[in-house]
């Protein structure tokens, strides 16, 4: 028979951080748990961790910062950019966008591996025709797919010369005076540091990083070496991780919701215009019963990198909540750890959390799990 310490110990998260804001500044901060087991340390509201698939709304700030500055066009097909033909072999005369890309309308899939070495060819990964969706034209159905932003990622890059993560910082990150990253090339030692470590069943899973920068910031090439001098801008768009690897702290996050709720300001920065920030948050999909998968109701309607909660449809069960009212946001879920980054418009307020190895409980009232539940309060 399990020990009660045991017991206790399977059933809660090895850290929780909750913070919540309005659009003046954070109103309430929560922590409780360990950042790193082996040592002790306890979690911050101020440590970076991994927050998983939130990164790809950080994205499309970026992406639409540089649509605003005319480096992009959200419905031109991204092969103009790309110097190469971007098609789903089974819909060749179907261009891809970055509307499509950023919504999950793609047709792509992650039926084969969206984590790339440091020498991959993206190109030739990419004309393999198990990538696509054989069945769907793009545009026709949503199907949540991580390598969406890689995809994404290149285009950035063929558009301005710039590596993925430095894009980020000086398009988003450095503007707003936030410390992070994606993956930790750009970041310091002292950021690196400080990582909250991931969990799965008591053992760590990633950014295990022991008080220092990784030996190898990104996901090494095939011959095991770590020379970021290969880089190549739009090759590889999935070096930098843009999918999930952004390394932020809670108050961080806060302070991306709260760019949301000032329609594109905070703290005095002006980093997108209304309208830009409307053309992220507005739905391009919304579950009709028949139009896409939901992955069991959690994800019901969706914008450009961005997920609006409390649809109204059957078959769907996207209200953390639990209250009815419709919040705009992101998720996050891999390696244990669970994520969210959630903003009310109509109240002006919004809530960040995140959980490391994160027991798999359903919830009580939707498709999210009973942490993520508990968290997802005001």
């Amino acid at each position: 028979m399990l020990s009660l310490a045991l017991l206790l110990a399977a059933v809660q998260p090895v850290a929780t951080v909750h913070v919540s804001f309005d659009r003046k500044g954070v109103t309430g901060v929560e922590a409780t748990g360990a950042a790193d087991l082996a040592t002790g340390r306890p979690v911050t509201a101020d440590d970076p961790v991994r927050v998983a698939s939130i990164s790809k709304l950080v994205v499309a700030i970026g992406v639409m910062r540089l649509v605003e500055a005319g480096k992009l066009d959200l419905d031109a097909d991204v092969s103009d950019q790309l110097g190469w033909t971007l098609r789903n072999p089974a819909f060749p005369d179907k261009p891809i966008t970055l509307r499509l890309l950023l919504s999950h309308r793609s047709s792509l899939t992650d039926a084969i591996d969206y984590v790339l070495p440091l020498d991959a060819d993206m190109r030739a990964v990419l004309e393999n025709p198990k990538a696509w969706d054989a069945g769907h034209a793009p545009g026709s159905w949503f199907h949540y797919t991580n390598f969406n932003f890689p995809v994404v990622a290149a285009v950035m890059e063929k558009a301005t010369g710039e590596r993925f993560d430095k894009l980020m910082d000086r398009l988003v990150l450095h503007p707003l005076g936030i410390d992070a990253c994606y993956n930790w090339a750009s970041c310091s030692p002292s950021t690196a540091a400080r990582a909250v470590v991931q969990y799965r069943d008591g053992q760590p899973t990633r950014d295990d990083n022991r008080g220092a920068m990784p030996a190898c910031p990104v996901t090494p090439a095939t011959d095991g070496s770590c020379d970021l001098a290969r880089w190549r801008a739009g090759a590889n768009g999935a070096i930098f991780a843009p999918q999930g690897g952004l390394r932020i702290s809670a108050n961080g996050l806060a302070k991306i919701g709260r760019l949301l709720l000032g329609d594109g300001k905070v703290d005095g920065v002006r980093l997108l215009t209304p309208a830009s920030l409307k053309a992220i948050e507005t739905p391009a999909w919304t579950f009709d019963g028949s139009n896409g998968e939901t992955d069991k109701g959690f994800t019901c309607t969706y914008g450009l990198a961005v997920v609006t909660l409390a649809t109204k449809q059957p078959g769907c069960a996207d209200d953390p909540f639990g209250d009815k009212i419709r919040r705009i946001g992101h998720s996050g879920d891999a390696y244990g750890l669970k994520s969210g980054l959630w903003v009310d418009r109509a109240k002006g307020t919004g809530v960040v959390y995140f959980a490391t190895d994160v027991p798999a409980m359903p919830g009580a009232r939707s498709a999210y799990t009973a942490t993520e539940e508990a968290l997802a309060r005001p």
